[in-house]
């Protein structure tokens, strides 16, 4: 499917609202090979997230991906990035959770008078599949006053589980670049947010995040705000917390919380991350069980998600999530996947499954959830590098009933 039936063109050129700029993107299900997998995605993402901070951290970043089944991208929100001049436009997936900026996966990259090859080679895997090839620097264009130059990309020469959109465009912390380059294993590649307040762009390093809920497998439902927020996007009182020191979810978005159920302790307070590329709500092993337990959902075998009777979904209680002094209550319908789209995921058409599963670790691990796009549907997120926080609001969508 191409960009532009994702999103519209006359959506291709952002808003300038000075000081922030917004850019839309789409979101994106991937349906091109055959029913998704969301579960196994998810934890393969999760496990490639914790082995990655390992490897940071001792300094050995180890690229060996063969021993690791590949899935294609399974939901993404993709925005349009020009890059070049003249630009060729590519659909890269907006990732939190990494921060190499990068193409090529299928529409191929076209040099122009702005491209340079820098001889450096690069590769990321990311659990679910992965990418190689050279680092370039180009001009990249978000849109109108949001142009980068030069920022540096890289070009696959190969890339695995990427069908159907060109790449990514990294908006996590810098040091997730480290060992990227396979020369320069200690070199940091500045990120897109990096350059746009480096270059004078945008006044501080800060990206907002607005995610509606959708019931179509495309639709162009979010907004992506560089240099501050928007306002007219959420409810309420946006509300900060700072990133956790809890390792290893330092090394990302990460946050301490604690989740209830109703008013049954889940999840004790620990450490996790907020995170772009993950489509579920993964918990630590043990709060899994406990939420199993308490919504008395069973395992269904074709989709790996747990399955509500109409009888439990009736009785379903808030999923509360207390970050910092406040609470963000997930409703029962903001726990259930859409079903519109049930048949997408190897699912029964009129079936309740919900989007709580399971992160395969026990808590104590320092990465004890994953508050994927289910969660960032229902609040709005905002990436503060300049404060090194997280902030959190609600949205006229909080409590929509749209699933």
């Amino acid at each position: 499917m191409s960009l532009a039936e994702l999103v519209p063109p006359s959506l291709w050129n952002v808003e300038v609202r000075s000081p922030h700029v917004t850019l839309p993107f789409a979101k994106r299900i991937n349906t091109s090979g055959g029913a998704i997998n969301l579960v196994q995605h998810d934890q393969l993402r999760a496990t490639a997230l914790k082995d990655r901070a390992a490897a940071i951290q001792s300094g050995k970043i180890d690229r060996r991906t063969a021993s690791n089944p590949v899935t294609n991208e399974a939901v993404s929100y993709v925005a349009a990035v020009n890059v070049g001049n003249p630009a060729t436009t590519y659909s890269l997936i907006i990732d939190t959770g990494s921060s190499n900026t990068w193409l090529g996966a299928d529409t191929p990259y076209t040099p122009t008078s702005t491209s340079h090859d820098t001889g450096q080679r690069v590769s990321v895997s990311y659990g679910s599949g992965s990418f190689s090839g050279e680092e370039w620097t180009d001009r990249v264009d978000l849109g109108s006053g949001l142009v980068i130059y030069p920022q540096s990309i890289g070009v696959a020469s190969s890339a695995t589980g990427f069908q159907g959109v060109d790449g990514i465009l990294g908006i996590g912390p810098e040091d997730l670049t480290q060992g990227t380059l396979t020369n320069s294993p200690s070199t940091l590649i500045p990120t897109v947010t990096q350059n746009l307040y480096t270059q004078g762009i945008i006044s501080q390093m800060v990206v907002g995040v607005f995610f509606a809920p959708t019931t179509t497998v495309t639709s162009t439902n979010g907004e992506l705000t560089f240099g501050g927020v928007d306002s007219t996007k959420y409810t309420g009182t946006l509300t900060y917390v700072p990133v956790t020191t809890t390792y290893p979810a330092s090394y990302y978005w990460g946050i301490n919380e604690s989740i209830t159920y109703g008013t049954t302790t889940i999840l004790s307070s620990t450490a996790g991350i907020v995170d772009t590329g993950t489509t579920l709500i993964l918990l630590a092993s043990d709060a899994y069980s406990r939420y199993r337990t308490a919504t008395g959902a069973t395992l269904d075998n074709y989709t790996g998600l747990l399955r509500l009777t109409s009888t439990q979904y009736s009785a379903l209680q808030s999923l509360n999530f207390h970050i910092g002094s406040l609470t963000y209550a997930l409703t029962p319908n903001g726990q259930i996947w859409p079903r519109s789209l049930n048949t997408y995921i190897g699912g029964t058409s009129g079936y309740i499954y919900s989007i709580v599963n399971n992160l395969g670790s026990p808590s104590g691990q320092g990465l004890d959830f994953i508050n994927g796009q289910t969660f960032l549907e229902r609040f709005y997120s905002v990436y503060d590098t300049t404060n090194n926080r997280l902030g959190f609001a609600t949205t006229a969508y909080t409590t929509a009933t749209t699933n």
